[in-house]
């Protein structure tokens, strides 16, 4: 008698940030097609969508909250910290506080399904494996893009990760934007990699892209309020959620505009002489960003190679930051996984 082991399915998920939301249509096909994941690793973008689908084993919740959101409302959680501007444009804890309303105030070994989380250490540039422990810690710690965040101080008592040791940890992406090796690592015999990373793009500005149309289902179940955004009322939890994000962005509301003040002030003094630049000149944050963006490029390449099948959207045209153009993201990656479907099913058969 022959015995045939039954294989262990491994999701990899890359960063990309916001065309990392393509990760959620990727969950959504599979979980149609009754693919079984039996562990994640993500970095990034790719270790939030995880996390939240490690944590009871569905996405649809993540997907509803992306749709809904007023992203240009959660500007406002930013928390910028002028004190702190040199180390860091965003302090971060109003974004835990966000994740901690999305995740929930969890540990790895509450979750569902094994995941792993991938973070750089900034002064020695090695790669962390995060598996234990609070798991917002570890995704705060995996979305820092440098420069942008703050780093994020891991203690040595958050777990056996941090070598005994204290790190100051920034993201993933930047040693690892699409973690095959990890899930391998974690047992995986079949690995699935969803890679969002495409050959970088000629831009003038984050938004210049021109919007798609939302479709009329999102209009009609999204309501905006002058405090915030509301979600329809029969969805009990994500209106719990959304009046968490209010609660934060009233508290966050007066800093926010005090920050808004004096950005002003320093363009109105700085920037006098702004006629002689080329207005398609990247601003300090987009050089930034495009350039982490063009070494994840080339770091992935090699990454995916490892993988048995690799999914990737088409998501190329979304800019790093537009993330209130989630469901194209979505849509998009639900139509890649899809596509793959006939090869993972002919793979696993």
């Amino acid at each position: 008698m022959i015995r045939i082991k039954k294989l262990k399915i491994g999701l990899a998920l890359g960063s990309g940030a916001a065309r990392g939301l393509a990760h959620i249509g990727v969950l959504k096909a599979l979980i149609e097609e009754g693919i079984s994941i039996d562990m994640i690793a993500g970095s990034s973008m790719g270790a939030l969508v995880g996390a939240c689908y490690a944590r009871k084993g569905e996405i649809a919740g993540l997907e509803e909250l992306v749709l809904k959101t007023d992203w240009k409302q959660l500007v406002r959680l930013a928390d910028p910290n002028l004190a702190l501007l040199f180390r860091g444009f965003i302090h971060g804890q109003k974004v835990k506080e966000l994740l901690r309303a999305i995740i929930g105030d969890v540990e790895f070994k509450d979750l569902k399904i094994p995941l792993a989380i991938v973070a750089t250490d900034i002064n020695t540039g090695e790669e962390l494996v995060i598996k234990e422990g609070s798991v917002i810690e570890a995704v705060r710690a995996s979305i820092s893009i440098p420069a942008i965040f703050m780093p994020v101080k891991f203690s040595a008592k958050g777990g056996s990760a941090s070598g005994g040791k204290d790190r100051f940890l920034i993201d993933g992406g930047i040693v690892n934007p699409v973690p095959v090796s990890i899930v391998k690592d974690m047992g995986a015999t079949f690995i699935i990699a969803c890679n969002v990373i495409h050959r970088p793009q000629s831009r003038t500005s984050f938004g210049s892209m021109k919007k798609q149309k939302a479709s009329k289902l999102i209009l009609e179940t999204r309501t905006f309020t002058k405090s915030g955004f509301a979600f329809g009322r029969k969805n009990v939890p994500l209106a719990t959620l959304n009046d968490k994000i209010n609660k934060l962005i009233q508290k966050n509301k007066d800093k926010f505009k005090n920050f808004q003040k004096f950005i002003n002030v320093f363009r109105t003094k700085v920037y006098k002489g702004t006629q002689r630049i080329d207005p398609n000149t990247p601003n300090i944050l987009e050089a930034i960003i495009q350039s982490i963006y063009a070494m994840e490029y080339e770091i992935a390449k090699s990454k995916i190679k490892g993988a048995d099948i690799v999914i990737a959207p088409n998501v190329g045209y979304l800019a790093t930051l537009e993330f209130h153009r989630g469901m194209e993201a979505i849509s998009d990656g639900y139509e890649a996984a899809m596509k793959a479907m006939p090869n993972i099913r002919e793979l696993i058969s």
